[in-house]
């Protein structure tokens, strides 16, 4: 007869299992234990005070709490663990967080020695490396010539109109063409012409934005590419241009040193901000422009603000063998200004004639001289109905100020009229 009971060796085992498994555990807890401590010092410690008032409750009252310690030997073991973790942790936080009574600036900073200390040099300590000196800018470049700029604060616009700066696209090199189509000539590629001056397409290859533009003379395709101002004539008359001649400011308006052939939407965005406020989109051509902006100013004598001046040199810093640019136009408007103005001669009156004696014979009267007649200058009203009647007239070209200059002549707006 075979008898129920199960084998001791297959309980033995199951216990042994079991034994392992509960090992296991505590170290898995161990191991979350240690890095909650490292990790959530704080958190930990307070959460380890309430798991050992939470046991220490169970062991008092001997009943279950919500943490189920169903056993006093649990309990006891949660609390002794809760108290070594709360210890730990406080400690852990105690190490890493800074005391209530230490500030950020007391906190251990490596400082390099003052260039006044005298450091002392041994075997393993390395000594500072000195300063490098500040390399002055080379002579003629752009960056040299900023410090030379007068810093004063922006002047008042009052009284500022664009006529101020003479007639639009005047033919200062005259050489017969504006210099608005002087411009596109220069900065446009594969230019084509109506007759010898008029550009009517070409590509640009925009500086301020970087893109390839299209250009093409009309009424509604010509705004696209627009002549900018590199130093805004705005910006100038608040900057030393109202001190300016006329002639002076007419050349600065029509100097091919201040003109760029640009995108119109980007000439608009720029309207007549400086370097502080505005540079173009394309960063790889801030450093030739900034360069022409100190060429101008140099050129025309005008002065930069402070901020303004701090924006140039933050770009030129960057470019340091960009060259100044010049321009024999502003030399000779400036050179003008520059020499002491003529004396006049003093008229001498003429000797009264003697008056006619009984024994002497009156004079003849005097010879009346040869006025020269002077053409008559043609009327400021005159009105042409259409380009066939101002070539009629002989007035073509029409540009701005002209007698008889109207819109309706100047279709694609450029200032010249009848072209």
């Amino acid at each position: 007869m075979h008898s129920s009971t199960p084998p001791r060796a297959a309980s033995n085992t199951t216990t042994a299992k079991v034994a392992r498994i509960k090992a296991f555990r505590w170290i898995a807890l161990a191991l979350v234990l240690l890095i909650a401590i490292i990790v959530l010092s704080p958190i930990t410690s307070t959460l380890a005070v309430a798991v050992a008032i939470t046991a220490g409750v169970s062991l008092g009252k001997k009943t279950p709490t919500f943490l189920r310690f169903r056993t006093p030997a649990t309990a006891t073991r949660a609390l002794i663990i809760s108290v070594v973790v709360a210890l730990l942790s406080a400690g852990m936080a105690n190490l890493v967080l800074p005391r209530a009574d230490t500030t950020v600036d007391e906190a251990p900073v490596a400082l390099a020695p003052a260039a006044d200390e005298a450091v002392a040099v041994g075997e393993d300590q390395p000594e500072y490396p000195a300063p490098a000196d500040t390399v002055p800018p080379e002579p003629g470049t752009a960056l040299a010539a900023l410090d030379a700029l007068e810093v004063k604060g922006r002047a008042p616009k009052t009284g500022y109109d664009r006529d101020e700066f003479g007639q639009r696209w005047k033919d200062i090199d005259r050489n017969g063409c504006g210099q608005r189509d002087d411009v596109l000539a220069r900065d446009l590629a594969g230019v084509q012409k109506d007759g010898r001056c008029v550009v009517t397409s070409g590509i640009l290859d925009d500086p301020f934005t970087g893109e390839r533009i299209a250009f093409e003379r009309g009424e509604d395709t010509s705004s696209l590419v627009q002549i900018d101002h590199v130093v805004p004539l705005s910006d100038a008359w608040q900057k030393g241009a109202q001190q300016l001649t006329a002639h002076q400011r007419e050349t600065l308006g029509n100097d091919p040193l201040n003109l760029l052939a640009v995108d119109g939407a980007a000439n608009a965005q720029k309207s007549d901000s400086d370097a502080a406020t505005w540079l173009p989109k394309n960063t790889e051509f801030r450093c030739s422009y900034v360069a022409r902006q100190v060429s101008v100013k140099v050129a025309y004598e005008l002065w930069v603000t402070q901020a303004e001046r701090d924006a140039m040199e933050r770009i030129l810093t960057g470019c340091p063998t960009e060259q100044l640019r010049t321009s024999d136009y502003a030399a000779d408007a400036m050179a003008i200004a520059g020499e002491p103005a003529a004396k006049p001669r003093p008229s001498i009156a003429p000797a009264p004639n003697p008056q006619p004696t009984h024994e002497s014979k009156p004079a003849p009267a005097p010879k009346p001289q040869p006025t020269q007649e002077s053409k008559p200058a043609p009327p400021a009203n005159v009105y042409f109905k259409n380009c066939t009647a101002a070539r009629e007239a002989g007035a073509a070209p029409v540009r701005v100020g002209d007698p008889g200059y109207a819109k309706h002549l100047d279709r694609d707006g450029d200032g010249v009229g009848c072209e």
